[in-house]
């Protein structure tokens, strides 16, 4: 069902601290920041040749982001995103084994404009997982 990985999401406390470091110490090519006020952040992406990495900073207090940095300070992996060819379908099987989606169930437009979920983190060994259809 799943496909590539997708991205890996690294949640930052500072994104113009954390895009400098990608791009001047490791020499990685990093995209512009872009506000995503539908999920709470802003995001941009670090290419790497075989998938991405992307760096979150909680956009307001209400972001999903500035809970996960109250416990960690510093930072860290937010979660896995996966392909998907039919994320409708996905989520229905998904939800017929058990597996819980996060939020009303419904997809919603991620960062790259396409249609995204995200699945509880304690049905995937402790992983939240985003599923983006492509």
């Amino acid at each position: 069902m799943i496909g590539k990985l997708n991205h890996v999401a690294i949640a930052v406390p500072n994104l113009a601290a954390a895009m400098a470091l990608y791009r001047d110490t490791l020499g990685a090519t990093v995209s512009e920041a872009e506000a995503i006020p539908e999920h709470g952040v802003t995001v941009c992406f670090i290419e790497t040749g075989n998938t991405k990495i992307e760096l979150l900073e909680p956009l307001g207090e209400a972001s999903p982001i500035a809970g996960f940095l109250e416990r960690n300070p510093a930072g860290g992996i937010h979660h896995l995103c996966f392909e998907v060819e039919d994320i409708i379908e996905a989520r229905d099987r998904l939800k017929s084994e058990g597996a819980r989606v996060l939020g009303d169930g419904e997809p919603k437009t991620g960062a790259h404009g396409k249609p995204v979920l995200f699945l509880h983190p304690k049905d995937f060994t402790g992983a939240l997982i985003e599923l983006e259809q492509v």
